[in-house]
């Protein structure tokens, strides 16, 4: 209980500081978001001062003092209003947020958790046959996969797969002609739409986790437990389960809490190149616009799920390994 209660005053403490560094951040960029629109309106002739108070006020652009603004901003983090984007005025953020969430979660989420579960397995695998075509077949393919980047992986894939073959398409999270529901029809065009981002993540982030998981468990297995199970006669199935790969699966599970965290951010490259509108796609138009609100709103979420993520794998890190909670 003692565990619980330090790890969770330490996740409200840094709470607290992830979100008033969230407050700063996003005014310490150059410019306003009014200026873009001043801009424009420059080049028909000079803008008056009260022309651009007018935008401005328009726009929502926050006035006041810091520190007003610093308690109105923490006043919508508790109520989770975070007012209308400058951006895609007069849209407001929470609604544009709960579109995107959705997407990203689905996408981004899914294949996170399928590449860890995939890999750990292979990893294990890999390690208790190591020196066979087992262990040279998925380490190396494993270190291949890893070598390439994302959005190189997604660009190769959306043009022999998109615009070659025409197996998937190019662009968005359903067809244009689809309307969203919960309906077979739209879920199986939504699936389809998702197979290229999905296999981008998938075949970029599995090699990590094999060769991560491999080279854990290589390590176990020369552990004295392990050596004293195996001498006991226990089956090579529980040994490698129960024994090994229980201790090699903590550097791993470190690695998905912030996998697992990093998934409400989404994918930014992978979302972009394909033009899918989730959390990634989101915010990167957040910032090209230097839209306050909703990078704001954004940075608050990806820091939370990190956090709670990581809180959640503190704690079972304890439950997994005794010795922690010392």
């Amino acid at each position: 209980m003692k565990y619980i209660a330090g790890k969770l005053g330490l996740f409200v403490l840094t709470l607290w500081a992830a979100v008033t560094l969230n407050f700063f951040l996003p005014r310490l960029m150059p410019g306003s978001p009014a200026d873009a629109a001043i801009a424009k309106l420059s080049q028909n002739g000079p803008v008056t001062e009260a022309t651009r108070a007018a935008i401005e006020a328009q726009l929502g652009v926050p006035d006041g003092s810091l520190w007003e603004q610093y308690v109105s901003y923490l006043r919508q983090v508790v109520t989770l209003d975070f007012g209308v984007s400058y951006t895609f005025y007069p849209q407001t953020v929470s609604s544009m947020v709960s579109t995107a969430l959705p997407y990203t979660i689905i996408l981004v989420g899914i294949v996170t958790i399928v590449a860890f579960i995939l890999g750990t397995l292979i990893g294990v695998a890999a390690a208790w046959k190591r020196g066979t075509w087992l262990d040279a077949l998925p380490t190396l393919g494993g270190s291949f996969m890893s070598t390439f980047p994302y959005f190189w992986t997604a660009l190769l894939l959306l043009f022999f797969a998109g615009y070659v073959l025409h197996w998937f398409p190019t662009t968005g999270a359903y067809s244009a002609t689809t309307t969203p529901a919960f309906t077979p029809a739209f879920i199986g065009d939504a699936l389809l739409h998702a197979a290229l981002p999905a296999l981008t993540i998938l075949v970029t982030s599995l090699g990590g986790w094999i060769i991560g998981m491999r080279n854990a468990m290589i390590n176990t297995l020369g552990d004295d437990y392990v050596t004293f199970a195996e001498a006991n006669g226990l089956r090579g199935g529980t040994v490698a389960v129960r024994y090994a790969a229980r201790n090699a699966i903590l550097p791993n599970l470190t690695g998905f809490g912030l996998a697992l965290g990093g998934v409400v951010g989404g994918s930014i490259l992978v979302e972009q190149v394909f033009g899918y509108p989730g959390i990634g796609y989101l915010l990167f138009n957040a910032v090209i616009g230097q839209d306050y609100p909703l990078m704001q709103a954004l940075f608050l979420m990806i820091t939370v799920s990190v956090l709670v993520a990581n809180f959640l794998v503190d704690i079972l890190y304890g439950a997994l390994d005794p010795r922690t909670r010392r």
